[in-house]
């Protein structure tokens, strides 16, 4: 049987900052979803994994209000966090040797924000022979300017972005569909 960890992408607290300030944004009970799955691998004894994004004189920095860990998804001793300043977890942290080492070629994927960060985490994931259960109701998701002008709104963005990694990086569940998966 495959072992199975929770990873928990930049749920810091930029992500609550923007939703405060009236971000268009999508899965607002994100937060919710994401403490119930740690309280659900916390009881299982299962890994969890902690990935916080930190840049240097950006909002998400650590040390920044905005780089402060959300309480939704606050490490307990003995979880691991690795800090990242690119886009994917994988690049320049180590992550990927460390799964290796625990045994771990399946991961739980949540967090912010899922255009971005989780995209470009599932994507090395997959490319690097994890298994990726994705669920999509415990992903922070946002709005984007369109390319073209105007704005995309967060609903859509997250069902592009969806539709995208599952198509091919990602088996899509909901939250509550996680367990059968452990």
């Amino acid at each position: 049987m495959t072992r199975t960890a929770l990873l928990i992408i930049d749920m810091q607290e930029e992500m609550a900052a923007r939703t405060r300030a009236g971000r268009d944004r999508a899965n607002p009970d994100a937060e919710a979803r994401i403490a119930g799955l740690l309280a659900l691998f916390r009881a299982r004894g299962l890994p969890i994994v902690h990935v916080h994004h930190h840049e240097p004189g950006t909002p998400v920095a650590l040390g920044q209000p905005g780089g402060e860990v959300m309480g939704c998804a606050r490490p307990m001793p003995g979880e691991k966090i690795f800090h990242k300043s690119t886009s994917s977890a994988f690049s320049g942290t180590g992550l990927d040797a460390w799964l290796r080492r625990e045994g771990i070629g399946r991961i739980v994927l949540v967090g912010a924000v899922a255009a971005f960060c989780v995209t470009s985490t599932t994507r090395m994931a997959s490319d690097l022979g994890f298994q990726v259960v994705l669920p999509g109701d415990a992903l922070v998701g946002f709005d984007i300017p369109a390319h073209d002008g105007g704005r995309i709104d967060a609903a859509t963005v997250l069902r592009v972005t969806l539709s995208l990694l599952g198509a091919d990086f990602a088996h899509l569940v909901t939250t509550d569909a996680v367990a059968s998966h452990l």
